[in-house]
């Protein structure tokens, strides 16, 4: 990991390279995903809520989408982390979808905790065609700076065991409506289609005898999580390939209502679909497709 000195605060930035079996096209891959993992990974009380998504217009990106989530994640927190929050604590996600490029950050803001300001995530991610072999993808973003970059096997890359699913073991997984899969040793070099998903993660957490451990933790999240999202984007291929857009985000809508019931015990306040304004909500942001959890 590498780590940046900024205002006496130290923090660690690395850049994520997920290689898939699949096209540009994967706009719609991802949204399903994103759904059906939220609303698998959630339970009475936590998991993800969604608070706001909604389309709006942005004058360098073109037409996106702003979503602003709450991830509920006390219990799955490890015990020295549970020692020092409350019962009920949340992490606020907000999101700018502008697909093949999103952030999960607004300048210095990011994915923020609810009782930690000095505690944040922020997520940039390009899509491009090729095997992850561009390596000037974020140089504006970067300028001088350096980073840590990790190329992320999707299908050989252990993941943690309670996440583990046969039917979404790559190495076994053949789709029968695309005919990819089964994804053996070197399949980077084989498939076609190919693509890669670049994400950029900075993690600060500007606390004294804590920030080296936390960043650590965080990023190790972050990367589980992330590999179990595009494992399960590609598994589920046979579920999203014949949709539209529009179609997925029905889907995303009616995904979100039903989460929002498992999460808050009570029947959700209805999502916005409609934008009153141009201007996407200031500050904070989101972990995607941590989402993205």
């Amino acid at each position: 990991m590498v780590k940046h000195i900024q205002a006496f605060a130290f923090y660690i930035v690395e850049e994520f390279r997920f290689t898939l079996s699949v096209s540009l096209r994967y706009q719609i891959g991802q949204l399903y995903m994103i759904s059906k993992h939220s609303h698998e990974q959630s339970d009475r009380g936590e998991g993800v809520e969604v608070v706001q998504n909604e389309p709006f217009e942005d004058p360098t990106h073109g037409q996106g989408q702003f979503t602003e989530k709450r991830v509920y994640l006390n219990s799955k927190l490890p015990t020295w982390a549970q020692a020092v929050v409350p019962k009920i604590f949340y992490v606020t996600e907000k999101a700018w979808n502008y697909y093949p490029y999103t952030k999960t950050g607004e300048h210095t803001e990011s994915m923020c905790c609810s009782f930690l300001p000095k505690f944040s995530i922020h997520i940039e991610t390009k899509y491009e065609d090729n095997k992850g072999c561009n390596d000037n993808i974020f140089d504006t973003e970067l300028k001088e700076q350096e980073r840590e970059v990790c190329f992320i096997d999707i299908a050989y890359d252990e993941i943690p065991e309670r996440y583990y699913k046969e039917s979404e073991d790559l190495r076994y997984f053949k789709s029968n409506k695309t005919s990819r899969g089964i994804l053996q040793e070197g399949w980077r070099d084989t498939q076609d289609p190919i693509m890669c998903s670049y994400k950029l993660v900075t993690v600060k957490f500007e606390v004294w005898g804590l920030q080296t451990r936390v960043e650590q933790f965080v990023h190790k999240v972050v990367r589980d999580v992330l590999l179990l999202g595009h494992r399960q984007a590609f598994a589920w291929v046979d579920e999203w390939i014949d949709m539209t857009l529009d179609d997925v985000r029905d889907y995303e809508k009616q995904m979100h209502e039903k989460t929002n019931i498992k999460v808050c015990h009570e029947h959700p306040l209805p999502i916005s679909n409609h934008l009153q304004s141009s201007t996407p909500p200031a500050s904070n942001t989101d972990i995607a497709e941590m989402n993205e959890q």
